[in-house]
């Protein structure tokens, strides 16, 4: 069980920002869902958008908050260059065309979204997300779909080991091996399609039903709240109002270890988006 109790919990970045453990995510938006739905969710509390520069949406993030009337210190802003930007340039003026397309001053986190092997460019663009973070464009700075043996190479030669690693992580693909890894580094491990992105049922799923009835939740709630009692940062994706609201309604219950366990236990290797290994 844990000490989780609302949607303003959030866990220490190596900058001593803040990061909340639940966010809102934008991935596959449109410009004109993300600006309602970004808008509704800073609306009914989110303070942590993720977005990427890949999605096409950045400029709608900015957007949404500016008129949101929230300030702009009260919300946390991830985005990520892309693989084709990768390099060291690249990636310096690829963060810049960012910050002007959200029409920010600087980025909460700053994320490599893909290793890309095949471009072996990973740590030159790395190098650039260090001299962004010292420049001040970027309070955090981290990767996305990193396997060890690329985290490993990055911090053997920068010295500076990622504040987050992003990758896909829900009940059937748990990762266990890699959070491990992240653990010893002093990584903070941040979860992708947390709720199976709709690509196999929840309910399938050995005991989710049941626990579902156990704690009068719905299956995603119990998902998110499986996820943030687990540890993992986790940014849900919905453009459906009542959806939206339910997923931050997490609060008011706990998982018993015996729930714990079962979810732990339904991993079954199922990964559902691009193999790091090979997408460059």
């Amino acid at each position: 069980m844990s000490n989780i109790t609302n949607l303003s919990s959030s866990v220490a970045l190596p900058s001593g920002a803040q990061i909340p453990r639940l966010g809102f995510g934008v991935f596959l938006m449109s410009e004109s869902e993300v600006r309602r739905a970004v808008e509704d969710a800073l609306a009914v509390g989110y303070r942590h958008i993720d977005t990427a520069a890949v999605y096409k949406n950045e400029g709608a993030v900015g957007e949404a908050l500016g008129a949101s009337g929230v300030n702009r210190d009260e919300v946390f802003i991830t985005t990520k260059v892309q693989n084709g930007d990768h390099g060291y340039q690249s990636t310096l003026d690829a963060a810049r065309t960012s910050l002007d397309t959200l029409g920010l001053d600087y980025l909460d986190l700053y994320l490599i979204h893909w290793p890309a092997p095949g471009r072996g460019l990973y740590p030159d663009t790395w190098r650039a997300l260090i001299e962004l973070k010292e420049q001040g464009l970027a309070r955090d700075i981290g990767v996305c779909n990193f396997q060890p043996e690329y985290l490993d190479t990055i911090i053997e030669e920068t010295g500076v080991t990622p504040a987050v690693n992003q990758v896909e992580l829900h009940p059937a693909f748990q990762q266990k091996s890699l959070k491990n890894y992240h653990q010893e580094k002093g990584i903070l491990t941040q979860g992708w399609g947390p709720l199976g992105q709709g690509k196999y049922q929840l309910g399938k799923l050995e005991g989710l039903t049941d626990i579902a009835t156990d704690v009068g939740k719905t299956l995603h709630q119990v998902v998110i709240r499986w996820h943030l009692e687990s540890g993992h940062i986790i940014f849900p994706k919905t453009i459906d109002g009542q959806r939206l609201r339910q997923n931050v309604d997490v609060f008011d219950f706990e998982l018993t270890d015996a729930h714990m366990a079962t979810i732990d236990g339904v991993d079954v290797d199922f990964r559902l988006g691009n193999n790091p290994y090979f997408r460059n």
